[in-house]
């Protein structure tokens, strides 16, 4: 049977087409608001006390560009392995993935970057200064004053550093555990700094009148000189044989003279060098009691260390401190009052009174003091008030102006005793000294002012030196600035480290290296507040067509023949790089 076909009419499909151009239409004349790019402050570098870009430093290590990474850290801290390995990284607290999922792991990519640089044995290109006639000495080669060099150094000034040891490095080398930080890490990084052209002398005992002489021959000089001195617990029995101090302990260990403990040892304090050591002696073999005579809460220690050192078998006697200690049969014994909580501070810190009544005593071999330290000598410290002293964030400046002008650093006035502190004060110190010198003393609250990262007190040295950086704005972009909608939950990456019994049986280095697509996919988590990390939304969701793709450093430009201003564009910024303002028109006559 034959098939019948149906034939069905279609009705064309007509597209317009038009064969002029709307050029001619500009757009633009409606706007009423303006869009633009204007990178702003990320809050985890307005928290760095070195004011590290840590967002542009997560953005190329996502991107591979690790080498870059790299010097966008050493652009504002010379110290990327060590500050990677035990900086207490406050930038972590202020994260704003953390109102998402984690904060990203800020110092565990800080360690990656270094050690791939120090793997590959790259070598920095980073801007220095032309050379000035200026001159400067620095009394001590602890962070502080290595920062001071390095950053004066890049200025374009001839540092000379002195040191009284034998080696350089002050708390580096001396009193922060190898476990924490290897030698061979710090080696590197203070080569870097000579290969500047800063000068090291060792073995230089400094006194008042060796002082007296450096002004002679330098226009300024940086004490930062550290606090080397631990403070006495000032109760009977404190100078028995078996009663050592916490600094001098680990300083013995870095010099491999690896005292002989048995027993049980006590250490008394609550902050990170009480913390150092009392991990030390547990890698002695002994039982470590840490003995405090506030709460656990109060400890000025890091929360890292000290949960990593309970981990490690040390246990903590909050609330305790000793008021007397007696020899007993070749052992120690300590009287220890126990004390209360009466109030808090407005920090919320415990204030305590003893408890009546309430003693015990305890048995140990081996007691360390670690209740704080200050500088060896008096005339070490900055003078507390004065004519010319001008006290600053993070140093304390005295012009003099008959000889060089003198400025205190690192632990002398640093509030909190840190090595990343410690960068921050040589920074602010090298930025004072080449304030002073262009444009004297008055001009130096200011100019500190003017490169704040955020709202301060850290400072940014690519600022200082006129880099891309001074063009952005000091607000600090927050959780809710940002168009979370384009970000997806991400766990954060565990830091690889040695089994606690792997821990206890030497002095190698805890923390492990991570890969590099661990790292890349780490650094993919950042948000990158307030940067442009060329996502390309502007240009995608522009109505008009008006954002174009260009070679300047922002990779793109705004066409406001046609932009009118609708906001799409700022709307559907994911990391708050761009600002939408009002129009302002001028009046031709």
């Amino acid at each position: 049977m034959a098939t019948q076909k149906t034939q069905t009419n279609t009705a064309p499909l007509l597209i317009p087409c038009s064969y002029l151009t709307t050029e001619s239409n500009k757009t633009g004349s409606w706007r009423f608001l303006r869009p633009q790019y204007e990178e702003k402050t990320a809050p985890c570098s307005a928290a760095c006390p070195a004011g590290v870009d840590i967002p542009r430093v997560e953005m190329l290590t996502a991107q591979g560009l690790f080498k870059e990474a790299w010097e966008t850290i050493l652009a504002e801290n010379p110290f990327p392995g060590i500050c990677g390995r035990v900086c207490y990284h406050p930038c972590e607290q202020y994260c704003n993935r953390k109102e998402f999922d984690e904060p990203v792991a800020i110092h565990t990519l800080e360690r990656f970057l270094a050690d791939t640089a120090s793997r590959y044995e790259l070598k920095p290109t980073l801007e220095k200064l032309p050379a000035k006639r200026q001159k400067l000495a620095i009394i001590g080669s602890g962070p502080s004053g290595l920062a001071a060099a390095y950053f004066l150094a890049r200025l374009g000034y001839q540092a000379d550093i002195f040191e009284a040891l034998t080696e350089p490095g002050g708390v580096l080398r001396w009193g922060i555990p190898v476990y924490r930080l290897p030698v061979d890490i710090l080696e590197k990084e203070i080569v870097q700094i000579q290969e500047l052209g800063v000068r090291i002398r060792c073995g230089k005992f400094v006194s008042q009148q060796f002082i007296e002489e450096l002004k002679d021959t330098y226009d300024g000089i940086f004490l930062g000189c550290g606090h080397a001195q631990s403070l006495p617990l000032k109760i009977p029995g404190d100078d028995l044989h078996g009663v050592e101090d916490g600094l001098q302990f680990l300083g013995k260990i870095r010099r491999g003279q690896v005292p002989q403990l048995h027993g049980t040892a006590a250490v008394i304090g609550g902050g990170n060098t009480a913390i150092d050591t009392a991990r030390s002696a547990a890698r002695l073999g002994v039982k470590v009691l840490l003995i405090y005579r506030r709460r656990r809460q109060d400890m000025p220690a890091f929360d890292e260390e000290v949960e990593m050192a309970q981990e490690e078998g040390v246990e903590i006697w909050e609330l305790q401190t000793p008021v007397k200690i007696e020899p007993k049969d070749g052992d120690l014994l300590v009287t220890l009052q126990r004390m209360r909580t009466i109030e808090e501070d407005s920090q919320g810190r415990a204030r305590i009174q003893p408890e009546s009544n309430k003693r015990q005593e305890i048995r140990v071999q081996h007691l360390f003091k670690a209740i704080g330290a200050s500088a060896a000598e008096r005339w070490y410290d900055p003078p507390k008030k004065g004519r010319g002293v001008l006290r600053l964030s993070n140093c304390v400046l005295v012009p003099q102006s008959q000889s060089a002008a003198l400025v205190y650093g690192g632990d002398l006035v640093a509030n909190i005793k840190s090595v990343v502190h410690a960068v921050a004060s040589g920074k602010q110190a090298a930025v004072a000294f080449d304030t002073l010198f262009k444009d004297g003393v008055a001009s130096i609250e200011s100019t500190l002012q003017a490169e704040f990262v955020g709202e301060g007190p850290a400072i940014s040295m690519e600022i200082h030196m006129g880099g891309p950086r001074s063009q952005r704005n000091h607000r600090t972009v927050h959780y809710e600035d940002l168009n979370s909608d384009y970000f997806r939950f991400s766990p954060r990456i565990t830091e690889p480290r040695l089994l606690r019994e792997e821990r206890l049986q030497s002095f190698g280095e805890i923390n492990l290296k991570i890969g590099a697509s661990l790292a890349i996919r780490e650094a993919e988590r950042c948000f990158n507040c307030g940067i442009c990390n060329q996502c390309d939304n502007c240009r995608l969701f522009c109505p008009d067509i008006a954002v174009m793709r260009d070679d300047n450093p922002k990779g793109r430009h705004i066409n406001y023949d046609y932009c009118k201003g609708c906001g799409l564009c700022v709307v559907e910024c994911p990391r708050n790089a761009m600002t939408l303002g009002e129009e302002r028109l001028c009046n031709k006559s």
